[in-house]
């Protein structure tokens, strides 16, 4: 047997980062059992949570980048060992040496984009708040409800820039008191701080703390389940305490209270739900959008064969998301046949990222015509003709 000697100032940093859970593992390898990568490749969070154990981490090769935090390794973790916040501590060691492999190359350039203009395709700064023209949209003010913060992707890309404006018209309808801070806000900084780049996380969510404490925001309304998770569990760090609410929950909230009459319509259409890891297994929140759906006259919802706490990740969490993903091994082509597999024509979700996954995989695997993919509130917009 091979005698490996820790190397005793690794270690320490990887303490200091936020690793020190390392220390409990005792190598069960549930970890690898139910990690989506074995999936579609081999893949051992058990071995790298072992080498980060003695100080031999490898911060030179991706396999240290593959971790999408989807959550599924730390409820079934006997010892508590905390992967993501390991995973975490070892790209903040790696980030700070400047040491990225060659698929997530990309993250430099991403937070340049982050650092430069608040979001990571380094668009301007200036139009981020240019999806809501001509909707009516009015800038946030003291006093209104909610601040509708609909994340970068929503802002800028232009699929997910319908969501947006699917979720305006809904909350418009429901005569829901709300604004956006366009330029004044910026990235919530969850996923940068998932690659290792804590100062970068810290710079953002300091400047929309500022932003929101100006603006006199109470109450902050997310599209994104990345955003909400940031806000919700990881601003509070900052001394701030804003009340969180995904889009999902208030849409549930307004049809239960009769203020979105979804009943008048109808959606002959058999529909599948996708958890997005973040939305469910990370915030609990599997009840919301479902019910939203099933309140739809018409709707056959079918559960797929991974749902609730066991959902399969899409594979964007984690930082992933501006990765370099080999076809073949995408995640969001696993839930794709899914929901073809249950018979489903749509195949609804919660989250930009999962949105941007599955619409990507039904591509590549020539199912474009055999089923779309949409967000809830696009759902509810187009049963309400809005």
């Amino acid at each position: 047997m091979e005698t490996i000697a820790p190397f005793k100032e690794v270690i320490d940093e990887i303490k200091e980062k936020g690793g020190d859970a390392v220390k409990y593992c005792y190598q069960c390898g549930k970890c690898d059992t139910v990690c989506p990568w074995n999936k579609v490749r081999k893949f051992s969070m058990r071995r790298l949570i072992r080498e980060a154990t003695f100080g031999i981490s490898e911060i030179e090769k991706e396999e240290i980048w593959r971790c999408t935090t989807c959550g599924k390794c730390p409820q079934r973790c006997p010892r508590d060992v905390k992967q993501i916040d390991d995973m975490m501590a070892i790209r903040r060691m790696a980030t700070g040496y400047g040491v990225f492999a060659g698929p997530v190359k990309s993250y430099k350039t991403i937070a340049s984009g982050l650092s430069g203009q608040g979001n990571p395709f380094n668009e301007d700064r200036k139009t981020r708040g240019a999806w809501a023209e001509g909707l009516g949209v009015k800038p946030f003010k003291e006093g209104m409800e909610y601040l509708y913060f609909p994340c970068c992707y929503c802002s800028y890309d232009p699929r997910l820039k319908k969501v947006a404006q699917a979720t305006v018209k809904v909350l418009k309808k429901a005569d829901v008191s709300f604004g956006i801070l366009g330029e004044k806000e910026v990235c919530c900084g969850e996923s940068i701080r998932k690659t290792g780049n804590e100062d970068l996380f810290k710079k953002l969510a300091r400047e929309n703390i500022k932003a929101f404490v100006d603006a006199g925001v109470t109450k902050i309304l997310v599209s994104s389940p990345h955003c909400y998770h940031t806000f919700r569990n990881e601003y509070p760090q900052f001394k701030v305490d804003f009340e969180v609410v995904h889009v999902s929950q208030l849409v549930n909230d307004l049809v239960k209270e009769g203020r979105l009459a979804v009943s008048s319509g109808e959606y002959a259409k058999k529909v599948a739900y996708h958890d997005p890891c973040y939305l469910g297994r990370h915030n609990g929140i599997f009840d919301e959008p479902r019910d939203a759906l099933k309140a739809v006259p018409g709707i056959e919802l079918r559960e797929l064969a991974e749902e609730r706490m066991d959902s399969t990740c899409c594979g964007m969490g984690g930082g992933r998301v501006w990765a370099e993903t080999e076809k073949h091994e995408r995640f969001s082509n696993i839930r794709v046949d899914q929901a073809l597999g249950v018979g489903a024509t749509e195949l609804v979700t919660a989250c930009p990222y999962c949105i941007t996954a599955l619409e990507d995989s039904r591509l590549v695997m020539g199912h474009e015509d055999d089923i779309t993919v949409k967000d809830v509130t696009e759902v509810i917009a187009e049963v309400m003709k809005l």
